[in-house]
């Protein structure tokens, strides 16, 4: 094994960017930009179809739920990435012009609300009973004691497999290489084969991700402990009591 030659980011890409180091740093900018716009996606439809999934008395809304995550959750995720830059943009004319971005971002926003969907749903099925009954007997509607007293429990249980959600969406995101956006993935790829020094592109970008998901890690532990509630311990995934 050669030795290691570290001066080889300081050195001119002959691109935008003065250097590869620089390089390096826009690439963990799109990366971190596809990881947290697709969060934001994974959380407004996964918290959607979750609570659809926990309805009383609507069958057809459960069974709507059971689907997509049935359908998003089996499907490989760089298949999706696929089908949403290459089918979609073909069957439906609005979308030809979106940019790739946005597509990378909608493809692992679906595929990520399936998982997140489905802890939501154990999570609140984890809460005893008698909290859906006190909600119902103060004379809250479906919709106000799922806001009120429901989610607020639930998001509190569901917060250390949304911790690993998070981690993981961020360390999907490489998979947006395969359409060409500028993440970390293919700037290793790229600086990698015109350095000849893949071994320390693949490294350093190894090392980014590491940071980049202990931070996430550090900052879900602190709204959880922010969060907890004192006495109450349940188990997402367990059954209601």
């Amino acid at each position: 094994m050669g030795s290691w030659d570290w001066q080889v980011f300081l050195q001119d890409p002959g691109g935008k960017d003065p250097t590869y180091w620089q390089w390096l740093l826009s690439a963990w900018g799109w990366t971190v930009s596809v990881a947290l716009c697709a969060l934001v996606v994974a959380l407004v439809l996964g918290s959607i179809v979750g609570v659809i999934r926990t309805l009383p008395n609507s069958p057809g809304w459960v069974r709507v739920g059971n689907a997509w995550v049935e359908l998003f959750r089996n499907v490989p995720l760089l298949v999706q990435i696929f089908l949403w830059y290459h089918v979609v943009p073909a069957l439906f004319t609005v979308m030809r012009d979106v940019p790739p971005f946005v597509l990378v971002v909608l493809a692992l926003g679906f595929f990520t609300s399936a998982r997140i969907a489905e802890q939501l749903r154990s999570g609140i099925q984890a809460l005893p009973r008698g909290q859906r009954y006190a909600g119902m007997a103060v004379g809250f509607t479906t919709p106000q004691y799922y806001r009120y007293v429901i989610l607020p429990m639930a998001y509190r249980i569901i917060i250390p497999p949304l911790t690993s959600e998070s981690m993981n969406i961020f360390k999907n995101s490489s998979v947006a290489f395969a359409v060409s956006i500028a993440e970390m993935t293919q700037f290793a790829m790229q600086a990698g084969e015109e350095t000849a020094r893949p071994m320390e592109m693949y490294l350093a970008v190894t090392v980014l991700y590491i940071i980049s998901a202990f931070a996430i890690n550090r900052i879900m532990a602190s709204i959880e402990k922010r969060t907890r509630v004192p006495g109450f311990i349940a188990q997402a995934g367990g059954g209601g009591h």
